[in-house]
């Protein structure tokens, strides 16, 4: 064993796949998860790689997976450029978060285009240090206009496969996800087409009601974007969108719980209802995360950042300014959130959700070697990215 492997030792709790074990040791050998054991047989073996000792004092999960981030820390997917990208990278693990989807927002054609070919030339090089880049989210441009929220009303769009397909393979055929608005498919064709090439059809940014969501389902939509945001809430009369996450068991739904874009008593009647199981918590981070309160943009529109919340000029929310812990520590203050709930939301449902699963989102030998060492009061104490610590407190 040489510098490629790292030994974590003396874990208190560690929230594997197969469930939560106490006192136990893991192995890391390139990037991978080589060896899980109790703590009696250390003494079996001599080793001579990196050590972290965590002291029967902290608990070991699987790293976050935000799989709807625009940006943070002074960058943004749209940016297009290399250096937004190594920013994410070096920055998301200090929030506990190992791999993401790279999120666009409605822009014109060549900006998404760009956007796009930049994550392909980025994935394509050499393995990089820190949080990994898994796919694209490509959030827009064919939403519904009424239901815009910071999507730029001016570049909003009727689905289009050509288009599509064109920034499929200007993305070298990384787009995971879309979000779009189901009920401008009036044929189906575009989301059937989509859901058989493997992409997860998330309805966003949409005016259906719950009938369109359900037959939009029987077409392939197994996704709702920021659940309760930029859709219709729930009337006596009609369901809407957010009715259709409670009564329909083939939807995942996103969730910013922040607090802000969703309240805690909604936070608390979505747990609930839509259970853990089908939860996937995400920032829906813009550029100004991880900075002071001030003037920013998104998608080239300004964005003010006050206490908390990002905003447009309209008093419209502007994506978050949410880091992945502190999401964390605002579900666990819910009735019923165990620890448990939070590695399905942040880690097993993203992961299954765009096809990842055999390599994240979960503990298991011959998995990528992502994790969160946390301690008792859930602070992050070291976030490990394919075998190599990312963040150190």
């Amino acid at each position: 064993m040489g510098q490629s492997t790292l030994l974590i030792k003396n874990i208190k709790e560690a929230y594997l796949q197969q469930g939560v074990v106490k006192n136990v040791s893991i192995i890391t050998e390139n990037g991978k998860i080589t060896r899980i054991f109790k703590q009696e047989e250390l003494s079996d073996f001599s080793f001579d790689g990196k050590v972290i000792d965590a002291k029967n004092e902290l608990i070991l999960l699987p790293g976050f997976i935000d799989a709807h981030i625009h940006g943070g820390y002074g960058v943004d997917v749209m940016d297009a450029t290399p250096e937004a990208l190594q920013t994410l990278a070096d920055k998301l693990p200090s929030e506990g978060t190992t791999s993401y989807l790279a999120t666009t927002i409605t822009q014109s054609d060549e900006e998404i285009s760009n956007a796009l070919k930049n994550v392909a030339a980025w994935t394509a090089g050499e393995q990089k240090k820190g949080a990994d880049l898994v796919g694209v989210h490509l959030e827009g441009p064919f939403v519904e206009v009424s239901k815009a929220g910071a999507q730029p009303k001016k570049h909003i769009t009727e689905p289009d496969l050509d288009k599509f397909m064109t920034w499929q393979e200007d993305a070298n055929r990384q787009i995971r996800t879309i979000t779009m608005a189901p009920e401008h498919d009036k044929t189906g064709e575009f989301i059937k087409t989509l859901y058989k090439s493997g992409v997860n059809v998330s309805a966003g940014h949409t005016n259906a009601s719950f009938g369109q969501v359900k037959d939009a389902v029987k077409l392939g939509v197994r996704q709702l974007t920021h659940l309760c945001n930029a859709m219709n809430g729930i009337h006596h009369r009609d369901i809407g969108a957010v009715g259709a996450a409670f009564q329909l068991k083939d939807l995942r739904a996103e969730l910013i719980s922040d607090g802000i874009h969703v309240v805690p008593e909604m936070l608390q009647l979505i747990f609930d209802n839509v259970g853990s199981d089908r939860i996937i918590m995400i920032t829906d981070s813009m550029r100004a995360k991880g900075l002071e309160d001030g003037d920013y943009e998104l998608g080239g529109q300004p964005v003010k950042v006050k206490n908390g919340q990002a905003t447009l000029d309209n008093g419209s929310l502007a994506g978050s300014i949410l880091k992945m812990i502190d999401a964390v520590k605002i579900m666990l203050k819910l009735d019923g959130v165990e620890i448990e709930d939070i590695v399905k939301m942040t880690a097993e449902n993203p992961a299954k959700q765009v096809g990842i699963f055999d390599r994240k989102g979960s503990i298991d030998a011959g998995k990528d070697a992502d994790f969160v060492l946390l301690n008792d009061e859930m602070n992050i104490v070291y976030t490990i990215c394919r075998g190599k610590v990312a963040y150190q407190k």
